[in-house]
């Protein structure tokens, strides 16, 4: 009897550790970092929506659901506190979910860091204000890519969903007779992002069409979110 209550207790202390250990490593959080919550077990899924245009060729769609999972912190090979992001992705609600990737997250500062695809990009900026710049490839070796920062404490609806505080976030917003560039990110408190739009489209060129937004060739792709939690 006394050997399995020592046991338990090991068990329980060696828990307790570990969380202790765990709630060491998190970064201070701000009232601002709600806009980029890093909580281990927080969940978000996407319904995802990509279309690829092609000439003379009716337009591809692809829809599935995209899961993204906050694992534990960790100390990164700079010795700063990160978090793993467990990607996953599934076609419908009836298939199970399969692993798609493994990026990380991480506070720095006043900065908000994804490592996506093996590249640092500042995503976030605080305290959020209205018409603040960054360049988001600060910390990779890709050309300065500016981001802007709108709409700070707005209101912002996904389908039937209004989430009462967000800030959008624009990479690009480029719009001309004959294409359109745009990149744009909606975060919402207490979640994190809401919704993304990536369009990269040429439009047609020829005096006929000309201004009329008829697509050629590019793609669109756009994250709507489903539904979020704590695992």
């Amino acid at each position: 009897m006394r050997l399995r209550y020592l046991t338990l207790l090991s068990i329980v202390s060696a828990a307790l550790t570990l969380t202790a250990c765990e709630t060491d490593l998190a970064p201070q959080a701000l009232p601002e970092h709600d806009y980029f919550p890093l909580q281990s077990g927080h969940f978000v899924v996407y319904d995802v929506e990509e279309t690829r245009y092609a000439l003379n060729t009716n337009p591809v769609t692809q829809r599935y659901q995209l899961k993204e999972l906050t694992g534990l912190a960790y100390l990164d090979a700079a010795k700063q506190t990160a978090y793993q992001l467990v990607r996953s992705r599934r076609g419908a609600d009836d298939q199970p979910w399969l692993p798609d990737s493994l990026w990380t997250a991480r506070l720095i500062n006043n900065e908000a860091i994804r490592a996506e695809n093996g590249q640092d990009i500042v995503k976030l900026i605080f305290p959020v204000n209205d018409f603040l710049i960054w360049n988001g490839n600060r910390h990779n070796t890709r050309e300065a890519d500016g981001y802007e920062l709108r709409n700070a404490g707005q209101p912002y609806r996904v389908r039937a969903t209004e989430f009462p505080e967000t800030v959008t976030v624009v990479a690009q917003d480029d719009s001309t007779l004959i294409a359109l560039d745009k990149r744009l990110e909606v975060y919402a408190r207490q979640v994190g992002l809401i919704y993304k739009e990536t369009a990269r489209l040429s439009y047609c060129a020829e005096s006929a069409c000309l201004g009329k937004a008829k697509i050629e060739y590019g793609t669109r792709q756009i994250y709507r979110l489903r539904e979020h939690g704590q695992e």
